[in-house]
């Protein structure tokens, strides 16, 4: 690995070789992180490290539902609805998949709008996507109940492979805490905006320099994550 070697008095540094770079370039903010926020960097980190964890839950998913030997239940006729005399397969879960995604759409343009500085139209489209949010989640504490009333635990089910109960609590309880933390963030972002703290460059919690909403965008990259997971979850847990 070469060293950091001066040939003339005022010539700069030559750049660090191997390892030793690459520890000095992460050490310091203004080589790794020149164009980046802290806050969206560690946000960014810890994006990643949720992308693990979800990662591993399903993965414990799919093993536990090819190496079983029980028959595994049909998703199509355990999460169905009946609704005036009608059977109709996985409707409430085609309707929060499809909430949630609107709230992305509600989310990306108040981002938008936040670099435009329109406080209003900023806080109230975060405050429609804290609604969808909200929505989902009731939407998901319904389906609970009714498995729950159907003799779903998380050591079993009368329809099958006992794994099943832990699977589902598991992976979408994790999910829809993540979902619940994101609704009041976006409600408490949203408050902040609307009042104006970040024009005035009010002291508080969350708030960065005047003029700057950069907040929204982390706020906004928090839930397209928790958008994206469902969608896997959506195509592993109930189309598979």
């Amino acid at each position: 690995m070469a060293e950091t070697v001066l040939t003339n008095p005022g010539q700069s540094p030559a750049p660090l070789e191997g390892w030793r770079g690459i520890a000095a370039d992460w050490a310091s903010d203004q080589r790794a992180f020149k164009n980046v926020s802290w806050g969206k960097a560690m946000m960014w980190i810890f994006l990643l490290s949720d992308t693990f964890i979800f990662s591993c839950f399903l993965l414990s998913y799919m093993t536990a539902r090819m190496s079983t030997t029980v028959p595994w239940p049909n998703p199509s006729e355990v999460f169905a609805l009946n609704i005036a005399g009608n059977h109709m397969p996985l409707i409430l879960i085609a309707i929060m998949t499809f909430v949630l995604i609107s709230s992305s759409g509600t989310m990306a343009m108040a981002v938008n709008f936040g670099y435009r500085r329109d406080r209003v139209r900023t806080a109230i489209l975060m405050l429609v996507t804290a609604a969808f949010g909200a929505t989902f989640v009731g939407m998901q504490a319904f389906e609970w109940t009714k498995l729950i009333m159907e003799g779903v635990r998380p050591w079993g089910n009368p329809w099958g492979a006992p794994q099943f109960g832990a699977s589902f609590f598991m992976i979408t309880g994790f999910h829809g805490t993540h979902v619940t933390f994101g609704v009041i963030f976006l409600i408490a972002i949203a408050r902040k905006v609307f009042r104006g703290d970040f024009d005035v460059e009010r002291r508080g919690f969350f708030t960065s320099r005047r003029g700057n909403y950069e907040i929204v965008e982390i706020t906004g990259l928090y839930w397209h994550f928790v958008d994206l997971v469902w969608v896997f979850i959506f195509a592993f847990f109930y189309l598979w």
